[in-house]
């Protein structure tokens, strides 16, 4: 994996530095849980997208290992408290969107960019998950997202203003999902689950302690 080169397509290195891990099954929730503590401790970062956020990161690491064939996979994240924007890319050299989305027999001969296009909707599946997690990354996009890319074999689908684009790319084997979020607005976090799970108190449970919690009350 060229990390160097992905860096340069999706990162900006002037002022800020990107921090890289690779998580495979038996680490994944600790890079999980130490990327988002170390997000935890800008305080000008607004909870309310932290607590949305932390659940959609979690759901696209997992997808990595649950859908690509691979085992491991690279995430990459950069904070920029100036602009209060947060970016972060979670990479493999998998299957690929299309190839994943084909084991599921309803989609078997789907197309690429059509493959791309429908892989954000609710419940679209290869059959080894509920298809939840990139639908509520695009509800998080709706709410607070600058940029939402995801980019596989020689295509990317990329959400921005509200606009959603399939174009030809440089080709990637496997795929990337990658995001900017604007940090310092509120938002509803219920929404971005579709109120399926309460994700402010999970966020609680795993990254503020005993001590926080009441000094939030």
């Amino acid at each position: 994996m060229n990390l160097s080169s992905l860096i340069k397509q999706y990162f900006s290195t002037s002022e800020n530095d990107v921090t890289i891990d690779v998580f495979d099954e038996k680490n994944i929730y600790d890079v999980y849980h130490r990327v988002v503590s170390v997000l935890t401790q800008h305080l000008d970062i607004e909870t309310t997208v932290l607590e949305a956020m932390s659940y959609c990161f979690y759901e696209i690491l997992d997808n990595v290992l649950t859908h690509s064939g691979k085992e491991i996979g690279t995430v990459i994240t950069q904070y920029d408290p100036t602009n209060h924007i947060l970016s972060f890319l979670i990479a493999d050299d998998g299957i690929g969107v299309q190839a994943s989305l084909s084991e599921n027999e309803k989609y078997k001969h789907i197309s690429e960019p059509e493959a791309l296009k429908i892989c954000i909707e609710d419940t679209i599946t290869d059959g080894k998950g509920m298809g939840f997690g990139l639908f509520s990354t695009s509800l998080l996009n709706n709410q607070a997202g600058l940029l939402f890319e995801v980019r596989s074999g020689n295509h990317a689908m990329q959400v921005k203003d509200g606009k959603i684009a399939t174009t030809e790319t440089e080709p990637w084997q496997g795929t990337i999902v990658y995001m900017q979020l604007q940090t310092d607005k509120e938002i509803n976090p219920a929404e971005v689950v579709a109120n399926r799970t309460d994700v402010a108190a999970q966020y609680r449970e795993a990254f503020l302690d005993d001590n926080e919690l009441e000094e939030l009350w």
